[in-house]
């Protein structure tokens, strides 16, 4: 299958002008959404990204979307330029089984967060004090969203009721999921997060909207000496810093793939790093209790939607016909298909940690 795939890729950016002579194609990581390749163009390395599905529910639009993301965050300096899109790349054969994107390769190592944590707080910065345009035609999605901005970006003007809301849907997906036990301990956390929602909402009341990420964990960050740098834009919204604040401080996400979890100190380390970036940058700076108690409210309620999606993603992942499927990111070392199966097996045993320490998580 890698070699069909490589061949086109290959024929597919010849005749769009992508690439100016025939090129290498490698894989570089895959997931159920989206499967990313590094290909050498005659211009540079860049990473041609294939769809397969939308998180946010855009369908065929999912791929334009991402693209009017990165060009949206461009000028922060901390993410992928990208050169080029095509939601129906059909003009080829073999043909390519979803929207392409075409963007900037970034070399790096995931982030360590006990090394990067203040370079992150500096990315995010950089891209929630960028202005947000405005006076555009509205991009809506019928049926799905009530509104969206006018830069075109879906809207979550209230992050905590819409990750209920989002999470209500995950944990509703499996009627026969056999984990009830699970299930009962995280609507009872749900209505927690709800309760808290409604009880702090005058603490959000005016808060200004920004672009921000939404999944933030340790392998969506691309470290080295040169540069330090935020990738994949698929699942962004405009919402409140908090989401992006909240995520990477949440315990769901640093487990992930580490084994650290902020204790009081680094936590406040990276948040005063992040106002003393906004400072640098001419921005707004929040004032520290507001900021503190808000990105409390977001850690909590990313941990409802990090379990949530375990629940949801156990299901998947342990269905026969799911063997080898997988979900998150993962690299190989040899080739796409076995980059696939090791990260399958790897994101099964996360999710299943996961849901065995539920009551250790939401302590």
């Amino acid at each position: 299958m890698d070699e069909a795939r490589q061949e086109a890729i290959r024929n597919y950016c010849l005749h769009a002008g992508w690439m100016r002579f025939p090129g290498g194609v490698s894989f570089l990581a895959a997931g159920e959404y989206n499967e990313n390749w590094l290909v050498e163009t005659g211009q540079g390395l860049r990473v041609f990204r294939i769809n397969h599905g939308s998180q946010l529910g855009l369908g065929e639009s999912q791929i334009a979307y991402e693209h009017r993301v990165l060009e949206l965050v461009g000028a922060s300096g901390v993410t992928p330029l990208p050169y080029g899109v095509d939601p129906h790349p059909q003009a080829v054969e073999p043909a390519l089984p979803g929207g392409v994107l075409l963007m900037e390769y970034i070399p790096g190592a995931p982030l360590d967060y006990t090394r990067d944590a203040g370079r992150a707080a500096r990315i995010f910065a950089a891209v929630h004090s960028l202005p947000v345009p405005c006076g555009e035609e509205t991009h809506k999605i019928p049926g799905l969203h009530d509104h969206a901005a006018p830069c075109g970006l879906v809207v979550q003007a209230d992050p905590v009721g819409d990750i209920v809301r989002e999470c209500e849907g995950m944990l509703a997906r499996f009627s026969d999921h056999p984990r009830k036990e699970v299930l009962a301990r995280l609507l009872r956390y749900r209505d927690e997060v709800a309760r808290m929602g409604e009880d702090t909402r005058p603490l959000f009341a005016g808060e200004p909207l920004c672009i921000v990420n939404t999944e933030v964990n340790s392998g969506n960050f691309l470290i080295s000496d040169q540069r330090a740098a935020l990738v994949d834009w698929e699942k962004a919204v405009l919402s409140c810093r908090h989401q992006d604040l909240g995520h990477f401080l949440a315990a769901t996400t640093t487990l992930w793939k580490t084994d650290y979890v902020f204790d009081a100190q680094a936590r406040a380390g990276f948040l005063r790093e992040y106002c003393h970036a906004l400072y640098a940058a001419g921005a707004a700076v929040p004032p520290w209790d507001m900021l503190d108690a808000q990105t409390r409210v977001l850690e909590r309620t990313i941990l409802l939607r990090g379990l949530s999606w375990c629940y949801m993603a156990w299901y998947e992942y342990t269905r026969p016909e799911q063997s080898g499927h997988s979900i998150e990111s993962g690299h190989s070392v040899k080739n796409g298909q076995a980059g696939r199966a090791l990260t399958h097996a790897h994101t099964l045993a996360t999710i299943e940690r996961y849901l065995d320490g539920v009551e250790w998580l939401l302590r």
